[in-house]
């Protein structure tokens, strides 16, 4: 997340409250870092976001976007953990527990239209959910008990798009299936898992970096991910960006 001086914020906020006077809310989203071990190193899965695409064009990043209310009506295997799921619904607007299981589920959904990578336990699953067909296909019934909540990231003011994104973690074996040639959206390519002090080093936006460096902190104490562990929140405050623990 990129720093702003005084002046530039200024200028920022004055565009979100051009229209209509009134600020540009974040919305939810989620994103989800996927881990795999190779020895010593600790890997996670990259792809590059279209030049076409508004909002961070070209970049590479975490699988994950816009939060759908409906995902939180989603049958799951297993529910958060408890610790994880207490975290996650203190990041909502009203603490609701639809709310928190949304934006899990959300980060579930996008990883599969993204990377075509379904996380879940394979068994019959049925919904009538447009979005969720890719897992009924596939037989694979979503599951939660395996994300980790590790970092959370408000897009600064003045921003083309704004969001309030959860960074959620998995690991590999915990996805059933895995599609050839990637996800059913193709909004993201040359999708590659790299050791995360390789990913630091490539063309990933500054928040991603952060989240990396602190992941990576995380991991070197506690490589298994403990559930109910810290949680770094970054966001612009009066002009200042800061960071605090969840």
């Amino acid at each position: 997340m990129d720093g702003l001086t005084r002046q530039e914020l200024d200028k920022a906020e004055s565009k979100d409250f051009a229209l209509g006077g009134k600020p540009m809310r974040p919305r939810d989203a989620a994103t989800l870092i996927l881990l795999d071990r190779r020895g010593s190193d600790f890997l996670v899965l990259l792809g590059r976001r279209h030049h076409g695409h508004a909002f961070m064009p070209g970049k590479f990043v975490f699988p994950g976007g816009r939060t759908d209310p409906t995902d939180s009506r989603i049958p799951v295997v297993s529910q958060l953990h408890p610790a994880e799921e207490q975290k996650l619904v203190g990041t909502v607007a009203r603490g609701t527990l639809a709310r928190a299981r949304a934006i899990a589920l959300s980060a579930v959904r996008e990883t599969y239209e993204e990377a075509g990578l379904l996380l879940g336990r394979r068994m019959a699953f049925s919904t009538a959910n447009p979005q969720w067909q890719g897992f009924v296909e596939n037989g694979v019934h979503p599951s939660l008990d395996m994300l980790r909540f590790v970092a959370r990231a408000i897009t600064p003011p003045g921003r083309v798009r704004r969001f309030d994104t959860r960074f959620l973690a998995a690991w590999r074996k915990d996805v059933a299936v895995e599609l050839e040639g990637g996800g059913p959206t193709n909004e993201l390519e040359e999708l590659m898992w790299l050791p995360i002090g390789e990913a630091k080093e490539a063309e990933i936006p500054l928040i991603t970096k952060t989240v990396l460096d602190e992941l990576e902190k995380r991991l070197a104490a506690d490589p298994e991910l403990t559930p109910g562990g810290p949680v770094p929140f970054f966001r612009m405050q009066n002009g200042r960006f800061r960071r605090e623990t969840i």
